[in-house]
């Protein structure tokens, strides 16, 4: 009886023209628009909905706009729906059409859960070689000319109260803590078998309500790096990365998004079971980033942002000084 993932996500906006651009750059298939609506889809299925701030019925956001006014949640069964359906039952916000059931959480953002829309996939991945494992044997690693994301992996959201929060996603929703700072953030998976984290809360020294970013898990660190120089050749602008977060292993490239705050790259994030016993970190710019680049890595020179481009055919052919 667990939640699987995210299985769609919709943000409030104004500027939809500039949204349909940046997300289609992103990678994500356009499905369908309207003068309200952008829905979007990722490789698996996964939808990404940007709703114009106007629109009617669109769920009250934590911020002003432009930012995220709904999380849905998905499981795979209609017994499992109805499972949580009793759980949320008489929550604030509680609704229920039959095939969706939500409430607002306690930091005010729409939650949803349904059976999932979301599809099967396959698809290929790099394989590392190692000093003790040489899985890729006469073949090259794989190179991208853009991202093309599997699924929304994980949403960030600041809180104002960090453990009232937490324990809303743990007892009505099941969700595991994966790892703390204690006092300031919870990283939160949906099951005990899992990523590292589909959800994390993070309270602010001023505690305040708002999006901080959503993930979108891509195949390996050559597709990190191939859509973010894709999204740099695009003119868009770089938050941080490419970089490593050592807390959970993965990889990653973040850029600011109009539809609200930023949106990642990611991959390979630490995979765990119920038999991870969380850790507890102080926060600090090298537990957030084992290392990262700041402004990102120019999509045409493949260099660090402003740094001076390559000049000869090989960097042997630049003469001596």
């Amino acid at each position: 009886m667990n939640i699987q993932g995210i299985d769609e996500i919709t943000f409030g906006a104004t500027d939809l023209a500039k949204c349909r651009q940046f997300f289609q750059d992103w990678g994500l298939t356009l499905m369908s628009e309207d003068g309200q609506t952008l829905v979007f889809e990722s490789l698996n299925g996964c939808r990404v909905v940007v709703a114009h701030s106007d629109k009617p019925g669109l769920p009250p956001g934590v911020e002003p706009d432009p930012t995220l006014r709904e999380v849905v949640w998905c499981v795979d069964s209609p017994e499992v729906l109805a499972h949580f359906r009793a759980r949320l039952q008489g929550l604030p916000g509680f609704v229920d059409d039959g095939h969706r059931i939500g409430c607002t959480d306690p930091n005010g953002l729409a939650l949803r859960i349904q059976v999932t829309h979301k599809r099967a996939v396959q698809v290929e991945s790099a394989k590392t070689n190692t000093w003790t494992e040489r899985a890729r044997i006469n073949a090259a690693a794989p190179a991208y000319d853009r991202a093309t994301p599997v699924e929304v992996g994980h949403v960030v959201m600041f809180v104002h109260d960090l453990a009232t929060v937490t324990r809303f996603y743990e007892e009505k929703l099941g969700f595991v803590v994966s790892d703390r700072y204690p006092g300031r953030g919870s990283f939160l998976r949906c099951a005990p078998e899992g990523g590292h984290h589909d959800l994390f809360l993070l309270q602010p020294p001023e505690p305040r309500k708002g999006l901080n970013h959503v993930a979108f898990s891509v195949r390996d660190l050559h597709e990190v790096v191939g859509g973010g120089l894709h999204m740099s050749r695009c003119g868009w602008e770089t938050e941080l990365g490419p970089g490593r977060h050592p807390i959970s292993s993965a990889m990653f490239w973040y850029f600011v998004s109009p539809a609200g705050a930023l949106v990642e790259y990611y991959t390979d994030e630490d995979e765990l079971t119920g038999d991870w016993q969380p850790r507890d970190f102080t926060p600090g710019p090298t537990v957030f980033a084992e290392w990262a680049v700041k402004g990102g890595i120019d999509g045409n020179t493949r260099r660090q942002v402003h740094a001076e481009a390559p000049s000869g055919r090989f960097m042997t052919d630049k003469p001596k000084g």
